[in-house]
């Protein structure tokens, strides 16, 4: 067993959008829906945290109460324009940012909630005193610009923990790993231009944001070759992203050696997800965690990200933490027999197979 944090407040369960139907503002031909807002929605990570005490998973965790990061953290990353906006338009009730972003009153409280809960998982491990550690952040943050938030994405959870563990002296070199389905395109632009931080995203191409992500952007100036873009077809299932960690993800986090690996964690490629066309299952999640582990002598840091059921993200979530604490406790995955029935054949792996191959060559 390894000693596991999972760090979550209820507070963030109670963030919500504004009138939208799936993707579509309410308004003209667009109706309301009985369900409410954007996809991006409490319940895919309430449940996984049912999940985990219905199992009694909690009780092979440190479940740990989270807490605030200070303006000063968010600073670093985000521009006192842009959060002073932010926190007067939640302050009067609500309203949107950016592109996709609403919020409601004591939004900007919420969101600076989600982001301490990924500094406190990435101190707890820098300093030793977990193993390895699961934020369930919400609102998510990995499309978030420094002054423009979008995709669901308010401030930028995981950038503003890598740049406190810098600063404090926790580390000296990050990796982010970002395995969402879309591309961590607000991540990338922060850290475009470091060395000190490598930004790997394997996601479907073109799906979200639908200019960004090519496997040829690698960074600038300094940070040239710190920046690694995986854009997959759609339909690519276990063994195309099986395939993706051994031969691109692991070599080059090893080939960085970084003193920290932070995954920004969404479970939209798996094979139930309404916005994206990836056939991952719970799986899947695991075999990554597992190689991610293998590597890093399973010290790691893992912040939620996206992931848009309500059924199947908390079986994804629940199979990694089996697998970041070493517990015996296992929940079956219902739809596992199904997603292994439609995973694509061998003449599709095969090419799936060659692309990566080539961008092995391309990248490492």
């Amino acid at each position: 067993m390894r000693k596991t944090a999972f760090i979550s407040h209820e507070k963030c369960f109670w963030h919500f959008g504004g009138n939208y139907a799936l993707l579509a503002p309410v308004g003209g031909l667009v109706q309301p829906m009985v369900s409410g807002g954007l996809p991006e929605a409490p319940e895919t990570k309430r449940r996984l945290k049912n999940l985990i005490e219905v199992t009694g998973l909690d009780q092979d965790l440190e479940m740990v109460v989270g807490t605030s990061a200070t303006w000063e953290d968010l600073e670093r990353v985000h521009p006192k324009t842009y959060l002073e906006q932010f926190k007067t338009l939640s302050d009067n009730g609500g309203g949107e940012l950016g592109l996709r972003t609403p919020f409601g009153p004591g939004a900007f409280e919420i969101a600076m909630l989600s982001a301490g809960m990924v500094i406190q998982a990435v101190e707890g491990v820098a300093k030793g005193e977990y193993d390895n550690a699961y934020a369930l952040s919400r609102p998510p943050g990995h499309h978030c610009l420094p002054d423009w938030p979008n995709g669901f994405c308010l401030l930028a959870n995981v950038a503003v923990a890598v740049e406190k563990a810098i600063s404090e002296g926790w580390a000296k070199k990050v990796v982010v790993l970002d395995w969402d389905v879309h591309h961590g395109n607000g991540t990338e632009a922060i850290f475009y231009d470091r060395p000190d931080v490598m930004t790997i995203s394997i996601h479907q191409d073109r799906c979200y944001p639908q200019d960004t992500g090519a496997v040829e952007d690698r960074g600038t100036g300094a940070g040239l070759g710190a920046n690694m873009n995986i854009p997959l077809p759609p339909g690519c299932g276990h063994n195309t992203y099986i395939d993706a960690t051994e031969r691109l993800i692991a070599p080059a986090i090893q080939a960085f050696n970084p003193d920290l690996v932070i995954i920004a964690c969404g479970f939209d490629a798996g094979g139930f997800d309404p916005l994206a066309r990836m056939m991952c299952s719970a799986e899947t999640f695991r075999e990554m965690t597992k190689r991610i582990m293998d590597i890093t002598d399973g010290k790691m840091v893992a912040a939620h990200e996206g992931g848009y059921s309500e059924l199947y993200v908390p079986f994804c979530g629940h199979a990694m933490l089996e697998q970041m604490s070493g517990s015996k406790i296992r929940a079956e995955d219902p739809l596992l027999q199904r997603i292994n029935g439609q995973q694509p054949d061998a003449r599709v792996e095969a090419f799936h197979s060659e692309l990566i191959r080539e961008m092995a060559d391309q990248l490492l």
